[in-house]
């Protein structure tokens, strides 16, 4: 989980027992690579699919595709292949009947070109497709109500006006469909122009209709001043420009990238790019004597929420689903060279299918690249004047997604000593709300305020990131358990008669309803996931341990909306037992149940109470 948008949320995950670090870096980038399970769908293969699709009687006429991916073999068939072996070849895919409004999911065999399955899924909607950003606008633009309200601002141009599109949120009982909101802006001329929102209005469009079902209009507040743009010329004085810094790697990259495998001193790993979760990590393994260990299966972003803490009408229903109702994968953006990565960066490219399904090509999706770490180890011998040191070396991979006002960075960087970590940096622009007040002192901040005035007649409301990865381990193979570990002073007594004595206690999870945990400074809690049937040279059972960094709790009321919709922010740590089909923290799709729009399954939260091996997965329900 993640609070403050200018902070970083750190997922640390460090190896503890059994792993040795003596190796030097692979070679040289190899291009090519037989085919494996995990590949991702091909452009041709994303276009045999929908090929297959709409050739179907039934199929709808009136069709958007919300996903087209890899249907996942099991885990079983992935650890069972064998370079050179044949695989099934399966589509999973999301499609939406604009014209009915009706939902479906298919599985295609792309071997046999033949449909597996199709079936409705009642009450759901897929997530915010490319195209209704640009229709949106026009529709809220041509409704009568809308420019009513505009021109109570005194704006009667409507082309100077930025609509920006949400998902519905919290919704009232009485409107029905595929739903969207709108935020009005007035952008003028400018590239920013979040500095400028014109504050109470709010339309909500029915995208079956193309119609606008509702415009709230709260009252008219002053209109902010043009916002400061972002180049360097409106930035204006600037610091002294520091020297020149160059990165330089005269013998080429120490890692390996053959097809969707990757190897970097000992780490050996997959990675995909999904529409929906972004940079996905599969099968991570160290090798240690000749043997490849594994440590995890898949790692990826299941789901992230941003609840606003505005009481406000104009903002109670802002809590943005990132991954599930705007997919982080399909809004990256193409990283600029020496700008979103250094100079010694290479950049590689994904394919997506587009809301007709047709394959294009995000050109520079992820990054990776070699840096610095720092001292590795070190020990300076104050008796001999010796001096050992070890300079360190990581891995980072890495994707920037653009959702809105906001940029997430999410990096997986990989340490020699076999650390592997998840760093999230949070950028671009905090959303603003339009206020009367130009100045703090106006008796504004005096009172209760659940915002900071940051510029004249422009509040930043409080809000919250909560991250949610789902991290299946397979340490040394998949007969894993979860403890947790919990350190505390020693009892007075005969065992601790100077008072110094201070014990780390090992706690092991008996079923999901005990791993629902929270963090715990004072006890520095932190989980490992271990193997019992494995142990190293000492006798100890092979481990990895989950060491959680900066935090927070969510400050909304338990009986909150959101904390209905998320429950996964409810708790810091989850462990469940492996169910491939439990891969979303908060749902696949979004349901209307009881006038509230929720993420599948979330009307009612439900945990297994029996748990015979747990995985990782941070909130499977």
């Amino acid at each position: 989980m993640k609070t403050c948008a200018d902070a970083l949320a750190r997922l640390r995950a460090a190896i503890i027992i059994g792993l040795l670090f003596l190796l030097p870096a692979f070679g040289v980038r190899a291009v090519g690579a037989p085919p494996h399970p995990l590949d991702p769908l091909s452009a041709e293969e994303i276009g045999s699919a929908v090929k297959i699709l709409r050739a179907a009687a039934n199929f709808p006429k009136e069709a958007m595709f919300s996903t087209v991916v890899l249907n996942e073999p099991s885990k079983a068939d992935v650890l069972n292949f064998k370079s050179g072996a044949k695989f099934r070849r399966e589509a999973f895919v999301v499609v939406l009947d604009r014209e009915k409004n009706l939902t479906y999911e298919a599985t295609i065999d792309l071997r046999s070109n033949k449909i597996l399955s199709w079936k409705e899924i009642a009450g759901v909607q897929p997530l915010v497709f490319v195209e209704e950003y640009e229709i949106v606008p026009r529709v809220v633009k041509a409704d009568v109500r809308w420019q009513a309200a505009m021109r109570k601002r005194g704006i009667t141009d409507f082309d100077k006006v930025q609509i920006d599109t949400w998902a519905a949120g919290q919704v009232a009982e009485q409107h029905t469909g595929r739903l969207l909101r709108a935020l009005s802006y007035l952008k003028d001329r400018q590239v920013n122009f979040y500095g400028r929102p014109i504050e109470g209005v709010v339309a909500i469009v029915n995208m079956n209709t193309r119609k606008v079902v509702e415009v709230t209009d709260t009252g008219v507040l002053p209109l902010p001043p043009p916002s400061q743009e972002f180049d360097e010329k409106s930035v204006g004085n600037l610091r002294e420009r520091p020297q020149p810094l160059v990165i330089s790697q005269p013998a080429g990259v120490s890692f390996q990238i053959n097809g969707q495998e990757i190897r970097w001193q000992k780490w050996r790993f997959r990675y995909t790019m999904h529409p929906r979760e972004g940079l996905v990590l599969h099968t991570v393994g160290y090798e240690d004597g000749g043997q490849l260990r594994p440590i995890l299966y898949r790692a990826a972003l299941s789901e992230m929420v941003v609840p606003y803490g505005d009481p406000d009408v104009d903002w109670r229903w802002r809590s943005a689903f990132d991954v599930g109702e705007y997919s982080v994968g399909r809004l990256a953006s193409p990283l600029e060279p020496k700008m979103d990565a250094p100079e010694n960066a290479q950049l590689l490219d994904a394919t997506f299918a587009d809301d007709n399904g047709k394959p294009y090509t995000l050109e520079r999706a992820v990054g990776i690249y070699e840096r610095d770490g720092g001292i590795l180890w070190k020990h300076f011998d104050s008796y001999s004047g010796q001096n050992d040191t070890r300079r360190a070396r990581q891995l980072v991979l890495f994707f920037v997604a653009t959702i809105g006002n906001y940029d997430y960075a999410v990096n997986y960087i990989f340490h020699q000593d076999g650390a592997l970590e998840i760093d999230l940096a949070l950028t671009g622009i905090m959303l603003p709300k339009g206020v009367k007040e130009k100045r703090a002192d106006d008796h504004f901040m005096m009172t209760e305020q659940s915002g900071h005035l940051v510029a004249e007649h422009i509040v930043a409301p409080h809000h919250q990131h909560f991250f949610n990865f789902r991290l299946d381990f397979d340490v040394d193979g998949v007969n894993n358990t979860v403890t947790e570990m919990n350190t505390s002073a020693m009892p007075t007594g005969a065992n601790n008669p100077y008072l110094n004595g201070f014990v780390m206690r090992e706690t092991l999870f008996k079923s999901e309803a005990e791993a629902q945990r929270t963090m715990d400074m004072p006890a520095a809690r932190v989980w490992t996931v271990m193997n019992p049937s494995a142990k190293n040279s000492l006798g100890h059972h092979t481990s990895y341990i989950i060491v959680p960094g900066a935090n927070s709790l969510p400050y909304l009321s338990p009986e909150s909306s959101v904390r209905k919709r998320a429950g996964f922010i409810n708790n810091h740590f989850w462990a469940t037992r492996y169910n491939a089909l439990e891969m979303s923290a908060a749902g696949v799709l979004v349901r209307v149940c009881s006038g509230i729009v929720f993420l599948v399954p979330s009307c009612q939260f439900r945990f297994r109470q029996q748990l015979d091996i747990l995985k990782l997965g941070y909130g499977d329900k």
